[in-house]
């Protein structure tokens, strides 16, 4: 296949882009989201994942899960272990319920079958096309607020007093807050700038002030590669009656979080049509619910869309290149893992910040004349950061949506499907608890 017939194919002069933004772009992506290697990696230990094949697994799934995003949907967004996910995984089922974390994998890979069926009857992007515009936008703007909280954690300017458990001011007596304020700093006056590559460039320079600093250090040694996790799961065993509640909260919070997540990303690329549809959404849906099959199968939890993407969009990603050039990273972070753990999260907290900043522009969408579906707008803003939940924000929001329109005597303006998900989630909710 030539060059130009790859380029036809990804509509590189439809979306405006060329190939060295979209390497740039996906270098970004990839950038954005290493951290995930090792993070999913200590959280699965507890569960008894063997740390390094944890690693292994989670890039080897990333990878492989990006690829087929960029190559069979041509959408910017690239997959690995969902943060939230894991922890319920751990925490919740293998160690709450005393099974085995091969149990658990089993349980992740069920959970993908379920969702992908969901995509091929349409019952997932039924239900994305059903919500409203204005909430479409709220959830964009939700989750550009999670992702700049999540950045000030990382860098941290903004912490967690664990004795009254309130967010609070940082140490700037501390290096690494003080490097990641300057990199947000210096990030900001890039995109002021319009410097092509600003994100990408916030990233690196930080990365540098941390490693001159001493936080961040070169590698000593590589490990060879661990593949025992791959292929270790047990589905037998995730089938017992007693873990369907389990498996059932599995498949609400990655249904809904994909849906925020893909609806931001769509939204921020402009790859939506005259009707505000997101462009190949069965294709996207369908490659992510394989990602969360392929999470459980290579040992490393839930694979699924990482809202972190918007790195690449910022950088001018708007095909799926970003996301296969990120998945090959992620392929060859199996060999070269160590160095990933250079960029570190005062390298990347600024980016997410700035990101966030850039996502909140949705907000001139929302039609706040119509109150009905302002406030329902609001909820999800202030939801998603503040229960640090992209579904929980959601589902405030769709349950606030119908309760309004029915209190307004509108109730046949709401669209089936929102009268079913609000159900859905109300019912999570209490199961939940």
């Amino acid at each position: 296949m030539t060059l130009e017939k790859i380029e036809r194919y990804f509509e590189f002069q439809k979306r405006k882009t060329n190939w060295a933004t979209e390497i740039r772009a996906g270098f970004t992506v990839y950038l954005t989201m290493a951290y995930i290697l090792f993070v999913n990696a200590i959280i699965l230990k507890d569960a008894g994942v063997p740390f390094n094949a944890c690693v292994v697994g989670t890039a080897l799934a990333a990878g492989i899960s990006s690829i087929l995003m960029g190559a069979v949907a041509n959408f910017p967004v690239a997959l690995a272990a969902g943060m939230g996910l894991n922890s319920v995984l751990t925490y919740n089922i293998v160690i709450g319920q005393g099974v085995t974390w091969q149990v658990g994998m089993g349980l992740v890979f069920l959970d993908g079958i379920v969702v992908f069926i969901l995509v091929l009857v349409g019952m997932r992007e039924a239900i994305m096309n059903a919500i409203p515009v204005s909430l479409r936008h709220a959830i964009a703007v939700g989750i550009g607020m999670f992702l700049s909280l999540i950045g000030l954690l990382h860098s941290g300017i903004v912490v967690v007093d664990k004795n009254i458990l309130l967010p609070s001011p940082g140490n700037f007596s501390n290096i690494s807050t003080i490097i990641s304020a300057s990199g947000i700093l210096i990030t900001a006056i890039f995109v002021v700038l319009r410097i092509k590559g600003a994100i990408l460039l916030g990233i690196l320079i930080t990365t540098v002030l941390s490693l001159l600093a001493g936080i961040s250090t070169l590698p000593t040694k590589i490990n060879m590669p661990d593949f025992s996790a791959i292929g270790a799961l047990d589905i037998k065993g995730a089938l017992k009656l007693s873990l369907f509640p389990s498996l059932f909260a599995f498949i609400i919070v990655d249904f809904f979080d994909t849906l925020g997540t893909v609806t931001a990303i769509g939204y921020q690329a402009n790859l939506v049509d005259s009707k505000g549809k997101i462009e190949k959404i069965k294709a996207v849906l369908g490659i992510d619910a394989i990602g969360a099959m392929l999470g459980g199968l290579f040992g490393a939890s839930s694979n699924t869309s990482y809202i972190e993407s918007a790195a690449g969009i910022m950088e001018g990603g708007r095909t799926g290149i970003t996301a296969i050039v990120a998945g090959v990273l992620f392929l060859i972070s199996v060999f070269i893992a160590p160095f990933a753990s250079i960029v570190g999260s005062q390298a990347t907290a600024p980016a997410l910040v700035i990101i966030g900043f850039l996502m909140m522009q949705s907000i001139t969408q929302i039609n706040f004349e119509e109150i009905e579906s302002a406030i329902p707008s609001f909820i999800v803003i202030i939801s998603i950061p503040f229960t640090y939940s992209i579904s929980h924000g959601i589902g405030y929001g769709f349950i606030t949506y119908v309760i309004l329109k029915i209190a307004k005597g509108e109730f046949k303006k709401v669209h089936p499907l929102m009268y079913a998900a609000s159900i859905i989630f109300a019912a999570y909710f209490i199961i939940e608890t």
